[in-house]
């Protein structure tokens, strides 16, 4: 096998282990996986800490979609968050506080959710979240491409200087996407080492 062809070579996912024994069994495990992580982030966004000082609420979605794009894979996980992206867009009360559409300063960090569902799938394809130090890095890369799309959004909706939306949208979060972040290093790579060992077993 050639350099370029190793480098290209993907691994499976978590979602990956759920069996099937047809074509037609892969893409009714596919749709209800897509559905499955949507629900998990709508949950997840529903919990939220408003705080008094930003437009931006601290919540566990962005957790959710760093989890569901590392378990589900890149397409599953992006059609998930972009599933969750649609449904609130043409009014479904799916967004944190119920909120549906798009004209509020959080809106572009739910764009980035798609972006970073795809990102941090295609890294665990590639074996990224097996240990605890290249899944920080995996779940890392997800939490600045999400503050990529949401801090210019916040920035253009507010009518203030990407100086202020950094102030605003990415400080007052570090230390809870921190804690997202050390959660999945040490939820993701445990449980593969379940999974390694229920195959031994096996």
């Amino acid at each position: 096998m050639s350099t370029a062809a190793a480098t290209r070579r993907t691994f499976p996912v978590l979602a990956d282990l759920i069996g099937v024994n047809s074509r037609q069994g892969a893409r009714v495990r596919d749709v209800v996986l897509t559905i499955i992580g949507t629900a998990f982030i709508t949950v997840a966004g529903y919990i939220t800490i408003p705080l008094p000082f930003t437009p931006v609420p601290i919540s566990l979605a962005t957790f959710a979609v760093l989890l569901t794009g590392a378990a589900l894979g890149p397409l599953r996980g992006s059609a998930s968050a972009g599933l969750y992206l649609v449904l609130g867009l043409v009014g479904v009360p799916l967004f944190a506080h119920g909120a549906s559409g798009w004209a509020f300063s959080s809106f572009g960090y739910i764009v980035g959710y798609v972006v970073a569902a795809l990102i941090v799938g295609a890294l665990a394809r590639r074996r990224s979240d097996r240990s605890v130090w290249s899944t920080l890095g995996l779940a890392a890369v997800g939490s600045l491409t999400i503050y990529a799309f949401g801090v210019p959004w916040l920035a253009a909706f507010a009518g203030i200087d990407l100086a202020a939306a950094f102030a605003l949208g990415v400080l007052p979060f570090l230390i809870g996407d921190a804690v997202k972040i050390v959660a999945m290093a040490g939820l993701l790579p445990a449980t593969w080492r379940i999974v390694d060992r229920a195959g031994e077993r096996s």
